[in-house]
């Protein structure tokens, strides 16, 4: 064992293996920083680049970047309200509003040295089980895995704010659009509404971006100012070190409950983002400062997407089972190198396990060392008046949305989702739920099919299955009793006059249940039991809370209520969504990156009322980042009529 040891602190601290570490650790914190790409993306950006490359060197690029991109998408989740990822969704609950009232750099440092907390747990963890785990993972089937996505779902009741119904409707709506396309069991195609489009269903990608970030940038448009007053520098980033030693145990814990979801394949760093975020809001005496900006909102979700990492490298290592998207691709890169991850590695190659672990402990360190030196810095861009800024956002989340599947689907159905996020902000409906339930539906149904198939309703009576049963039971009671909150329940809300708005957006909500069930009518019993169910009992629900707005107790409450009637001197919603259908039909007819260029001169020149020679510079950046990204991706943008008049040259083509 000493020998194993010592050749892989060879493997560790040789020169070219620490360079090239470093050098995944740089690209990791781009990728990350980007929002929407993630480590998939990042991953197959550097798989063909290790070609011929020397296979230590080559996996701790790899790993480094593996290990750092959940760190770096922290960046546009906590500054813009964006989510850099797909596992950095729930930091936006409690991140951005510390960054709106100027925290920005206690809110990223906090995140950045839990999450560095998180990746070196998941690494020991890793150390420990690449030997004892496999009882232990083999052990889970089908039915264990159902009743984590179950235990996922119970954490709705913490994430619904005032209303408990409204929160399990928006839970509903998100399973419903996650059974869009193939169905698990016999790959019937659902909810596709005639378009080639939705057969694969909709990126995940997409609804993130669409439900919180398009509302946030209109949001912040309305307001006219920048994200925070002052940006608070000085000691605010040392606080955010320092909120993490006082919260050690909480993020002990989040760091444990990602390594098990890491561990579990096929789960990933979304399900353990909202997990730890559910479990801190359950178990904290004061809840009051839920969803407003309170340090421990980041310190739980951040410090459990890292040690996801490490947890979701036990199954690749030991069976060669990918644990996520991003370790499925890092297997792809070993089986390049010429390993061939299993049981055998860990027999004959010990070595280079505990070469890829370490490294994944150093990784992280870096990666959060970096990130909290330059977070200072990177905190200034709160600061900035938010009309010059959101045109650039604009540009990044329609560019991540496009490079999901590349069609103008990804575009058409951001905006689509994004009015759907605006619209529930405005009324209350909370968002957290609704992407908890799109990131659960597939693997609920997928795992409910697969174990009644197998052991029928055996199942149920499985020991791992009552104990996750009863760790479910206690979740729902413990947050339908005291772990509700306000959170994400909307923008200015008051009694108003009107409640016809609720009362239609209600009725869309209804209507897209009752096309569910007629849609499930159309398919055989094994692809409609799913959807059908669930749309019943939602259209149920949203029956019940329309007779409530309209005569219920509480009608004209902030429960039930439509947005209070726009201050004078703030802009409608409806005015800034005219300016993102107006980018759509001009991209229509001109081609999308022609499109943004004009949208970005009109916008500037009648919005930011930004100088001739301001707006130039500020569109040329744009869009040559912009054609940096595409060329970098390999990345066509979406054409228009235009293109198909006229042969136009890359990137115009």
């Amino acid at each position: 064992m000493i020998d194993i040891i010592l050749s892989a602190l060879v493997n560790l601290l040789t020169g070219w293996h620490l360079f090239y570490m470093m050098v995944g650790v740089f690209v990791g914190l781009i990728i990350g920083i980007l929002p929407g790409l993630g480590s998939i993306a990042g991953m197959s950006i550097l798989l063909p680049f290790i070609y011929g490359m020397d296979p230590v060197s080559a996996l701790g690029m790899l790993i480094g970047l593996l290990a750092v991109v959940p760190t770096g998408d922290t960046f546009t989740s906590v500054l813009m309200g964006i989510p850099g990822g797909a596992a950095s969704q729930a930091t936006i609950l409690d991140g951005f509003p510390m960054a709106k009232r100027g925290e920005a750099a206690r809110a990223l440092s906090a995140a950045f040295f839990s999450s560095m907390v998180g990746g070196l747990v998941g690494a020991v963890v890793l150390s420990v089980f690449v030997v004892i785990a496999r009882p232990i993972i083999l052990a889970f089937s089908s039915g264990e895995l159902f009743m984590l996505t179950v235990l996922g779902l119970s954490m709705v009741g913490v994430l619904a704010g005032t209303s408990l119904i409204k929160g399990l409707l928006a839970c509903g709506f998100g399973l419903l659009l996650g059974s869009v396309g193939a169905a698990p069991a016999t790959s019937e195609w659902r909810l596709v509404l005639g378009t080639d489009y939705l057969i694969d269903g909709i990126p995940i990608v997409v609804i993130a971006l669409g439900i919180f970030a398009i509302p946030e940038i209109v949001d912040l448009l309305r307001q006219n100012k920048a994200i925070a007053a002052a940006s608070r520098l000085g000691t605010g980033w040392l606080q955010g070190i320092r909120d993490t030693f006082t919260h050690w145990g909480l993020v002990m814990r989040c760091s444990a409950i990602g390594c098990i979801i890491g561990a579990m394949p096929g789960l990933g760093g979304s399900v353990a983002d909202w997990l730890a975020y559910g479990h801190v809001v359950q178990i904290a005496k004061d809840k009051s400062q839920f969803g407003k900006g309170d340090v421990r909102g980041v310190l739980a979700p951040e410090s459990a997407n890292n040690s996801v990492q490490g947890g979701a490298l036990i199954p690749t290592l030991l069976f060669g089972i990918p644990g996520s998207g991003s370790t499925a691709i890092f297997l792809g890169g070993m089986i390049l190198l010429g390993m061939q991850p299993g049981i055998t590695m860990v027999e004959t190659r010990l070595d280079l396990v505990y070469t890829i672990i370490w490294s994944l402990a150093i990784a992280n360190v870096l990666g959060a060392g970096l990130c909290i030196l330059i977070s200072p810095f990177v905190a200034r861009l709160t600061t900035l008046p938010y009309v010059y800024v959101a045109p650039f956002m604009l540009m990044i989340i329609f560019f991540a949305a496009y490079q999901a599947t590349t069609n103008w689907g990804d575009i058409v159905t951001l905006l689509a989702i994004g009015v759907l996020g605006i619209y529930m902000r405005r009324f209350g409906w909370p968002r957290p739920p609704l992407l908890i339930g799109f990131v659960l539906a597939k693997g609920a149904e997928t795992y409910l099919y697969q174990a009644i198939q197998f052991h029928e309703w055996a199942w149920l009576w499985r020991p791992g299955v009552l104990i996750i049963a009863a760790f479910t039971i206690v979740s729902i009671w413990v947050g339908t009793r005291f772990g509700r909150t306000g959170i994400d329940e909307g923008g200015e809300t008051g009694r108003v006059r009107d409640t016809r708005p609720q009362l239609l957006f209600g009725a869309f909500v209804a209507i897209a249940f009752a096309y569910g069930i007629y849609d499930s009518l159309q398919h055989s019993y094994l692809a409609k039991i799913f959807p059908l169910g669930l749309s019943i009992s939602a259209l149920a629900g949203s029956l019940v809370v329309l007779a409530l707005v309209q005569w219920g107790p509480t009608a004209g409450s902030s429960v039930f209520d439509t947005e209070a009637d726009t201050p004078p001197g703030m802009r409608s919603m409806e005015y800034y969504l005219a300016w993102l259908l107006g980018l759509m039909a001009v991209s229509a007819v001109t081609g999308f990156l022609i499109g943004l260029g004009l949208f970005f001169v009109v916008f500037l020149h009648v919005e930011a009322r930004a100088p001739l020679w301001r707006n130039a510079v500020l569109t040329a950046s744009a869009m040559l980042f912009l054609i940096g990204m595409a060329y970098i991706f390999v990345l066509d943008f979406p054409g228009g009529l235009l293109q198909d008049l006229v042969d136009m040259p890359w990137p115009l083509r």
